[in-house]
């Protein structure tokens, strides 16, 4: 069984550039597809996906899930086909960039939920917080690799103000709001942005204190998402590598653990006393 699909780094700034495993896999299924002669609307009916749903995966912009593979294996005559390249493809340790995947996912996702413990959750930063985390990246990047950072990073942020019907929860631990990462004009500014983001009415932001007697996700970060279409997936990175996970079981695990750990963690209103509790401490 494939339980999630991993990518390791493999190009500038850790995030390879090639999908053309996505797209080759696509191009089987189309393939099959076609052979079996049945359209996309039609084939889409059979593995519970739109007509644009099953495009974007046969032209390699869309990640397969175990379902898919498994309804798109019967649909197609079950000869095995689909299911190998689908394992094939997984193997692959540069099939797409792992980040760029998971951030496409986020722009479908009608909830997307993230649990951070080292630094600031990406979405909820300040352009100076920003600056101030890829200047340790080591080794020290250019000036220009770094604006091409950032701005990357500034751009994915219009997810929160453009998915006015998704909702968003973050869990952060204390210790995070309490480092001094830039300095304390910095940090001042950037709880000031979590402040601001945690404001608005889809936007649900709470704090695990230090002093726990109890921690659902000692294992380190986490990301969830959902689609509009019902589909769940996980995310998690390390040091030099990001994991997309798409296996069912293991997805439902993981938001197990999440959901331990939003009853764990203060409420937002608590949190956001903190919040301004540990701003003005600066």
């Amino acid at each position: 069984m494939v339980h999630g699909v991993e990518w390791a780094a493999q190009g500038p700034g850790g995030e390879p550039e090639s999908s053309d495993s996505m797209r080759a896999f696509g191009a089987v299924v189309r393939a099959l597809r076609e052979h079996a002669g049945v359209s996309r609307e039609e084939f889409g009916a059979l593995v519970h996906l739109s007509r644009h749903s099953v495009a974007s995966i046969e032209l390699g912009r869309r990640l397969a899930d175990q379902r898919f593979v498994e309804l798109a294996e019967e649909a197609t005559g079950g000869t095995g086909a689909v299911r190998g390249a689908f394992q094939h493809m997984a193997r692959q340790p540069g099939l797409a960039a792992w980040f760029r995947t998971w951030a496409r996912l986020e722009r479908e996702a009608v909830s997307l939920d993230t649990y951070e413990c080292r630094i600031l959750p990406g979405l909820l930063q300040s352009e100076a917080y920003v600056r101030a985390a890829f200047s340790n990246n080591i080794p020290v990047v250019g000036d220009e690799e770094m604006e091409e950072q950032v701005r990357a990073r500034m751009e994915r942020q219009q997810l929160m103000r453009e998915r006015l019907g998704t909702s968003f929860s973050f869990i952060i631990d204390e210790a995070v709001l309490r480092s001094r990462l830039g300095g304390p004009a910095v940090m001042s500014d950037a709880l000031d942005c979590v402040l601001t983001c945690a404001a608005a009415r889809n936007v649900q932001v709470q704090i695990m204190p230090m002093a726990f007697e109890a921690h659902a996700c000692l294992a380190g970060p986490l990301r969830l998402l959902e689609t509009e279409d019902g589909r769940r997936y996980a995310y998690a990175e390390g040091q030099q590598h990001g994991r997309l996970i798409a296996d069912v079981k293991e997805v439902v695990t993981l938001g197990q653990r999440y959901a331990t750990l939003r009853s764990q963690a203060l409420p937002p209103g608590d949190s956001k006393d903190l919040l301004r509790q540990i701003r003005g401490a600066l």
